[in-house]
């Protein structure tokens, strides 16, 4: 089998997730025997153009003459089987997908963000969902607002190339998406259920888990949209030393809100940025991953690395983090409801947990974290159901944990995982927990997930082992082009 990958990385300055994802599953497939034919553009490559090729970069992202040239050689010379596509911005544009249908390839996507309708490719705006430009025919509000890259020009020719190329997209044969929650955004834009998969990324399997860690840890961008001051001011409402040591490593703007919190209570540690060895002993270290994103996070690898590591996660309901950990459930299409209702935090509890999320869901802006995929790796709301029960939860799946008892402490766990029902507005999936982004709801599942940590511990590596293992997601995506031929 030949496949060509297309692909325009992003800057190296700027590090992207989705770089690695494509130079990961290039590798992945070429160790399953099939020929990879890289099609790449680098945006590093803009500054050292000559001035002819920078005076078409403002229609490249419509229709790049030069790529389309350099496919149409790379297509007629090797006659490959599919065409499968990632990021076409700025240097292939979406005019790939008409170049190999023209020869008679199929073209496979993989969806990392809401192009297709948002000219950022968020779905938010000034702190809250943006849904401005859903239905239009022009995105003329992404211009208003400078939505992309903060530049009326530049949001005016993105606008421009999402009505141009609206019929390209739907011309796709194949659409991958990361989670169950793109798939749902796929749907809204009106991508029939027969051309969307649903295959997660993969990471190398990093070996036996270690024995289960102390207290959690967070890993990521420190930033407003990882929900780092959600974090902070959930575990507040603990006493110092309640729930064991909270780590928290990466680098951001935030920085300065978690060394005063590091510097203020004994449980709360500051690694600062981590290597990848640096990484492997704070995941043995913990026993809990956190994953409190108050954006529709796509797919944050950090929770397939702890997966992997045996180590549950407790996440926000939101984007694909259900999805992850096995506490998926229905929901409402990316882009559906009024934005102010679907960006609106639910109002705090004091002393008690917030209620449900409904059906429109949280969102924020994309971000980076150490293993965390690239800008713009968005993807729809989620809504949260009520408390997990007996057969609501997948094949493997383990029923609620650890309720919060009168005097903060939580109720015994037996063997399996099982105990009385959770507090309001916690679910329990196969390999973790997912809660409102509510300080409230945050700080009841905090001392669930510290109880039930050693029961999910064995049936996170499983779902890893069976969901996000590259020997599995590689077949899944092999499979996929097997179909096309």
């Amino acid at each position: 089998m030949k496949i060509v990958v297309a692909h325009n990385r992003y800057r190296e300055a700027q590090p992207s997730g989705e770089n690695t994802i494509v130079d990961v599953e290039i590798s992945q497939l070429a160790a399953a025997g099939v020929e990879v034919l890289p099609f790449l553009r680098s945006s590093d490559e803009i500054p050292s153009m000559p001035k002819s090729a920078k005076a078409l970069l403002p229609i490249s992202p419509i229709y790049a003459p030069r790529a389309q040239q350099d496919l149409s050689r790379l297509l007629t010379e090797h006659r490959p089987d599919v065409l499968h596509l990632h990021n076409p911005y700025p240097l292939l544009s979406p005019w790939v997908v008409r170049t190999a249908h023209r020869h008679g390839v199929p073209v496979v996507q993989t969806v990392h963000n809401y192009r297709q309708v948002c000219s950022s490719g968020l779905y938010f705006r000034d702190g809250v969902i943006c849904q401005d430009c859903r239905g239009r025919t022009l995105g003329v509000p992404a211009v208003v607002h400078r939505c992309y890259r903060g530049s009326r020009v530049q949001s005016a020719l993105m606008a421009t190339t999402l009505a141009v190329h609206r019929g390209t997209w739907k011309s796709v044969d194949r659409f991958i998406a990361l989670t169950s929650a793109v798939a749902d955004h796929l749907r809204d834009y009106g991508i029939p259920d027969s051309r969307i998969v649903v295959k997660p990324n993969a990471i190398p399997d990093p070996g036996t888990p270690a024995p289960l860690g102390q207290g959690f840890l967070f890993l990521g961008r420190l930033s407003p949209e990882k929900g780092l001051d959600l974090l902070l001011e959930a575990w507040r409402r603990h006493p110092d030393g309640a729930l064991g040591p909270l780590r928290v490593a990466g680098d951001g703007e935030l920085r300065p809100l978690v060394e005063a919190a590091a510097a203020e209570r004994a449980d709360v540690t500051f690694l600062g940025p981590l290597d990848r060895a640096g990484v492997r002993e704070a995941l043995n270290a913990s026993a809990v991953v956190l994953a409190t994103s108050t954006w529709h996070d796509v797919l944050p690898t950090v929770i397939i690395e702890a997966l992997a590591s045996g180590r549950p996660v407790l996440g926000t309901a939101l984007g694909g983090i259900p999805y992850l950990v096995g506490a998926d459930t229905p929901r409402e299409p990316a882009g559906t409801g009024p934005a102010v209702a679907a960006s609106a935090a639910a109002p705090p509890s004091p002393g008690g947990p917030a209620g449900p999320v409904g059906s429109d869901g949280l969102a924020g802006p994309g971000g980076l974290g150490p293993g965390g995929l690239g800008p713009g790796d968005l993807v729809g709301p989620v809504g949260l159901a009520g408390p997990a029960g007996s057969g609501g939860l997948g094949s493997g799946g383990l029923g609620p944990v650890g309720p919060v008892g009168s005097g903060g402490s939580v109720g015994q766990v037996d063997s399996a995982g099982r105990a009385g029902a959770l507090p309001a507005g916690i679910r329990a999936g196969e390999a973790g927990w997912v809660v409102p982004p509510d300080p409230a709801a945050l700080a009841a599942a905090l001392p669930v997930a510290a109880a039930g940590a050693a029961a999910l511990a064995g049936p996170a590596r499983a779902r890893y082992d069976r969901t996000f293992h590259p020997e599995v997601v590689t077949k899944r995506l092999i499979d996929v082009y097997a179909s096309l031929r």
